[in-house]
């Protein structure tokens, strides 16, 4: 959350979606490389010794931050820290129609990926019989997805602008899930089929949800902290809800996986339309109050009012 908070305060809009996208694309290579590794470390030495490297990884993140981060809030809030000023700012944040919108495409998009979290290794190794290795392989494949869709919307939003490459990372979300769906409802019984439309969907996921951080933090520059942990709070409850339901469902079939990633996808994509007509009914809207004076009864020319 606090990163994403340190985007806001050092940059805003289409800026703050390009670094939060390379961000994103930094961080995905991480699911790529970390399956092969717990798969080897966990044959060669047991599932305990990922635990020695999980901490071993910690302490050196937290070094490296305690010895080279810097501080990026320009100017401290007078404000006194408590209770009743935290309960105010999420009381406000939760008024703002564009923020809930951003939050609501965020936490669909992220729970599909938690539903494949869920489900993908009883699906994968129990009902399709990949080994702990193979399912690493598979894992981290359907993962390059996300690090090419974050690379992609680095340089994309600086030219189409957020709300655009919000757009073309929900059609793929939608695309990778309803593909999904498409490979169990067809009984095609392919390991090919599921990764490939997982990776789909994660390429999606790259491109839609940094922009839509991004979207949701912009307006709020004195309040950033606030902004991005109510993202955060929304994004991770949505995605263990799902995640939880998916496993509890799970059992001689890959169906709770398939519908619960198309139905986030396709929850995503119709969300974006959802908000884009929004937004053209508010500027037209907007036109026609500036149009109109009351003073006069009577339709005023936008260019000379």
């Amino acid at each position: 959350m606090l990163a994403r908070a340190i985007v806001r305060d050092c940059y805003a809009g289409d800026r703050a979606g390009r670094e939060l996208s390379t961000m994103g694309a930094i961080m995905s290579i991480a699911p790529v490389l970390a399956p092969l590794i717990g798969s080897f470390v966990q044959i060669s030495f047991g599932w305990r010794a990922n635990f020695i490297i999980v901490v071993s990884v910690g302490c050196f993140a937290l070094l490296v931050v305690w010895q080279s981060l810097p501080e990026t809030l320009h100017q401290r809030s007078a404000r006194v820290i408590s209770m009743v000023e935290i309960l105010r700012d999420y009381r406000m944040l939760l008024k703002d129609r564009t923020l809930l919108a951003h939050i609501a495409i965020v936490s669909t998009s992220y729970a599909g990926l938690f539903a494949w979290i869920s489900g993908s290794p009883f699906v994968l190794q129990e009902l399709h019989g990949l080994s702990a290795l193979e399912f690493g392989f598979a894992f981290g494949l359907a993962c390059i997805g996300s690090v090419f869709g974050a690379a992609l919307a680095a340089p994309l939003v600086m030219r189409i602008g957020l709300a655009l490459t919000i757009g073309l990372g929900t059609i793929a979300l939608a695309g990778g899930g309803l593909g999904m769906v498409a490979s169990v409802a067809l009984a095609t019984h392919s390991v090919a089929a599921l990764v490939l439309s997982m990776m789909l969907y994660q390429a999606g996921l790259g491109l839609a949800m940094p922009q839509a951080i991004a979207g949701a933090l912009t307006p709020f520059p004195d309040h950033a902290g606030a902004a991005s942990s109510l993202v955060g709070f929304m994004q991770q409850t949505s995605a263990a809800l799902l995640g939880a339901v998916v496993g509890h469902m799970l059992g001689f079939t890959a169906w709770p996986l398939a519908a619960a990633v198309g139905a986030m996808g396709c929850a995503s994509l119709l969300l974006w339309m959802l908000c884009i007509r929004a937004g053209r009914e508010g500027v037209r809207e907007g036109i026609l109050a500036a149009a109109f004076d009351p003073n006069q009864g009577k339709l005023q020319s936008p260019r000379n009012p």
